[in-house]
């Protein structure tokens, strides 16, 4: 096994070599084929050309028509018997049955377009499209009145002529022959052309991108048989069936695969003159392999429509022409999957469980409570599947490493950061993961995942993984089966099979979820946790909170004639500090006063244009010149709502960062230990003084240890922390198994935004006029700055309040908030109150500077500004950098103090 996957590995390390490679073949198999291609005419047959139809009409193309002719031993005017082979298949289908019937009967053999020696390349493969063939070959031969002998497909091609043409159809005779769409397949037109459709993706990669140099293009499974069924809508033979009047035997197989025969039951219902036989031991192409019985049934069957003496609609009995208007029952009549209906079906529900294991099981439990599928079935099909998915996982994670997260599709199901965690967790627990994983929600995919990073053993890995998924997926096939039989036939009365299935799935999928999640502690406390956002406006999404906002933005711009009038409110700072604005640039312009200087944490700009190596360097200079040790702030030059702001502990950690954030400009700053306020302000031009608008004390969120609870658990106990679980959890990374020690205070985050789990409250009371005083001499000194918040860092709130011995981290533009409005106190309208009279600030400001003679961003340009944070926003920093663990007395005064 070792060997093996050495083997892939280095596969993998080829793969480029081994791409070219393939290419060059598929383009050497193209050549052979484009000089061997050749549409053969076998020797045996005759051709007629005919107009090509599409769409139910002729086109000005020409298609070749083959056909078999075999003239009656007696009678050289003998009543002609048009044989119509199924799909695949050609006039040699009838090479046995034939020769019994031109011993009585004129019989014709068509190869339909696109099979035989007929034309392959034509507009339309459907069995409508062939019914006109075969007129329009009746009408070569002059031959006026037929009987119809449809064999398997080619009986939906009898069908339609009886449609197309009536007059000219003396009987109809089903061998195997298709019928009502409920029977066939999944029974609905959608599902089973989606089902003919990904057969003939299939097909079409085969043949087109496979290098097979001819070897395909002669086999009998080709495009055209796929085409065949693809362009093929059966929806309209039950009401072409309904409508038939003439005389009908119906032929067929007790042990049919191909097409069930039930079809034949349905079809024998519907035509109450109809005559039925069915072959208890017969499977679908007994006609290949005995003739005789059927030969005799046919020219029986014939001879007594030519006298006079078979029944048509108009003389069926009573009783079976009542039978025939009652409505289809789809429960008591829909046949189980097989043959190659059920290998389709198997291979389908194993491929749909990589997408989504749980649904695609609870999906097929629905299908067996219908009476489609056999729970065994259903439950092998999804039980290889999800085998063979893990243990690609499993092989994803061990030959190509974390890089594959980065990339589709494993990206859009699995986040680095939860693989980083079930590392950790898979090394605590071991093998137990699996089997726990196996019955978590939102665990399993990055557990296989890690357990392929990490140096297990494959075949160990293999059988624990083949035990949880041996336990798990009969039981969610077979808790979906009961539920859906409960479901289908207690509340769901609705005739549509696709629609029933899906909402029957769909509601024993939220089922299942809700009642996994409840049958845990965590589960439980997540749920809360998200009612919680829900109920409290703080937790909302912004698309939730902000629309109130916007309105009031767009009735002042139109107050003030410009929506944009705000970008003038800070001429310093690029549209005013609207989006994307250059954090160093304003560090800098906050710096220049001298008296301001002493205030502003030291920081360094590390450009996007320097090498990794000089980047390394610089920042290494920084802190040896400004005396600094780890654990140091990084964070990018244009950031949002805390971004990529992270606080590394080690030279390796930096290194890491920087590799991540490569093609970003960096600020490399000092980490200012302490209390954490974020003060609004604001100046008119006009003005001598500025104004502190609010004051927001951050929090940052800490729990408890009880000496026998993980951090994990302590934040899912905790009644607010539980709010912003994920965040914090996040944040956590791989110490959520932590046990801390009893009154151990373990802080969850250390970043001051709200979005990322920093607790803010109003922090009015501590406002002074010496504060204030200090507040509105640095914004002063930043000559072209009125309107913004100023994040602050303090090691003494006695010293803040004072007015000194504090340093400003950051400073952000017209679109910062007056974040005291996530006080917990607040109600919603106030935090609008709020909002409304900042906005209303920023355009009164701007309308001064506007007169001042300062520039108004244009609105195109603010739109292109988004669209640039929102690509910026989706390069996302990721990292296992753990926050600071405070001491308990370290924690006691911290909230003390504040």
């Amino acid at each position: 096994m070792k060997t093996g996957l050495r083997i892939l590995k280095q596969l993998v390390a080829w793969k480029w070599r081994i791409l070219l490679v393939y290419l060059l073949l598929l383009a050497a198999s193209y050549v052979v084929r484009w000089h061997r291609f050749s549409e053969t005419i076998a020797p045996d047959v005759s051709v007629v050309m005919l107009s090509a139809i599409s769409a139910d009409a002729p086109t000005n193309q020409l298609v070749r028509l083959a056909y078999q002719e075999f003239k009656a031993d007696s009678d050289p005017n003998a009543t002609v018997l048009v044989l119509i082979h199924g799909s695949p298949g050609d006039h040699r289908d009838f090479r046995k049955l034939a020769p019994e019937l031109a011993k009585r009967y004129r019989v014709i053999i068509p190869d339909l377009p696109g099979f035989g020696s007929s034309s392959h390349s034509i507009p339309d493969y459907s069995n409508r499209a062939h019914a006109h063939y075969v007129l329009g070959l009746l009408d070569q031969l002059h031959v006026q009145r037929a009987h119809l002998v449809g064999f398997s497909m080619g009986g939906g091609v009898a069908l339609n002529i009886a449609d197309l043409a009536p007059e000219r159809v003396a009987s109809l005779t089903m061998l195997s022959g298709i019928g009502v769409q409920e029977m066939e397949l999944l029974g609905n037109y959608h599902l089973n052309h989606g089902l003919h459709g990904a057969q003939l993706g299939a097909f079409w990669f085969l043949y087109e991108g496979f290098p097979h140099f001819g070897w395909l293009d002669r086999s009998m499974l080709d495009l055209s048989y796929a085409r065949n069924f693809y362009d093929t809508d059966q929806r309209p033979l039950r009401d072409i069936l309904s409508k038939y009047s003439g005389p009908m035997l119906i032929i067929h197989g007790e042990r049919d695969v191909m097409v069930p025969v039930q079809v034949a039951r349905e079809d024998y219902r519907l035509v109450p003159q109809s005559e039925l036989v069915i072959f208890p031991q017969e499977n679908h192409f007994y006609v290949f392999t005995q003739p005789e019985p059927q030969a005799a049934l046919i020219k029986d069957f014939t001879a007594r429509v030519d006298n006079g003496r078979a029944r048509v609609r108009a003389t069926a009995d009573t009783g079976r022409i009542a039978a025939a208007s009652v409505p289809f029952n789809a429960a008591s009549s829909i046949p189980k999957a097989m043959g190659p209906t059920a290998l389709v079906l198997f291979g389908l529900l194993a491929l749909a469980t990589l997408i989504s294991e749980d649904l695609t099981c609870i999906w097929a439990g629905v299908m067996a409570a219908e009476g489609r599928l056999g729970f065994v079935f259903a439950a092998m099909a999804c039980l290889i599947g999800i085998f063979v998915g893990d243990i690609l996982l499993f092989l994803a994670g061990r030959l190509m490493g974390r890089t594959v997260l980065h990339h589709a599709p494993l990206k859009w199901f699995v986040r680095e950061i939860d693989v980083e965690r079930c590392s950790a967790w898979f090394e605590r627990k071991g093998m137990n993961a699996i089997l726990l994983s196996r019955f978590l929600p939102g665990t399993r995919l990055p557990t296989y995942f890690a357990a392929g990073l990490l140096d297990t053993s494959f075949l160990k890995f293999s059988f624990y993984f083949l035990i949880a998924a041996t336990a798990w997926t009969p039981l969610l096939v077979g808790t979906s089966m009961l539920l859906g039989r409960e479901v289908i036939e207690s509340a769901l009365m609705i005739n549509h099979l696709l629609l029933r299935l899906a909402i029957t799935a769909i509601l024993i999928f939220v089922f299942v979820r809700l009642l996994l999640r409840l049958s845990t502690f965590r589960g439980r406390r997540l749920l809360i946790g998200r009612l919680g956002r829900l109920l409290h406006w703080e937790f909302w999404p912004p698309w939730v909170f902000y629309p109130p906002v916007v309105f009031y933005i767009c009735y002042l711009g139109l107050k003030h004639r410009s929506l944009t009038l705000f970008t003038s409110a800070n001429p310093a700072i690029e549209e005013g500090g609207f989006v994307g604005e250059s954090k160093s640039k304003i560090l800098r312009g906050l710096g220049k006063a001298p008296e301001s200087r002493s205030l502003i944490a030291s920081w360094s700009l590390l450009e996007k244009s320097l090498s990794q190596e000089t980047r390394m360097d610089r920042a290494l200079q920084f802190m040896h010149g400004h005396r600094l040790s780890f654990p140091v702030v990084l964070k990018p030059d244009s950031g949002e709502r805390g971004s990529g702001v992270v606080v590394v502990r080690s030279v390796t950690e930096m290194e890491d960062y920087l590799r991540l954030a490569a093609g970003r400009d960096i600020i490399i700053q000092e980490l200012i230990a302490g209390l954490e306020f974020g003060v609004f302000y604001f100046r008119y031009p006009q003005s001598e003084r500025g104004a502190v608008f609010s004051i927001t004390t951050k929090l940052f969120p800490c729990v408890i240890g009880d000496g026998e609870s993980t951090v994990e658990h302590l934040i899912l106990k905790d009644d607010r922390a539980v709010c912003m679980a994920r965040t914090y959890i996040d944040a956590q990374g791989d110490r959520l198994w932590y046990v801390p020690a009893k009154g151990e205070s373990v802080q969850l985050i250390e970043i001051g935004t709200h979005c990322l789990g920093s607790i803010f409250l109003d922090g009015s009371e501590i406002r002074t006029g010496k504060m204030e005083r200090a507040i509105d001499q640095i914004a002063r000194g930043f000559e072209g700055f009125y309107f913004g918040r100023f994040d602050i860092r303090t090691p003494s709130l006695a010293d803040f309040r004072q007015g000194e011995n504090f340093k400003v981290i950051e400073l952000n533009g017209v679109t910062s908030e007056a974040t005291s409005i996530y006080d917990p106190k607040n109600s919603l309208l106030t935090a609008y109150r709020v909002l409304f009279s900042q906005w209303r600030i920023a355009f009164e400001i701007g309308t001064q500077n506007r007169a001042r003679g300062f520039k108004v961003a244009s609105f195109r340009r603010l739109c292109r500004l988004v669209f640039e944070k929102w690509h910026k926003q989706s390069e996302r920093f990721r990292g296992n950098l753990r926050p600071i663990s405070i001491e308990p007395d370290a924690a006691s005064k911290f909230a003390e103090e504040v």
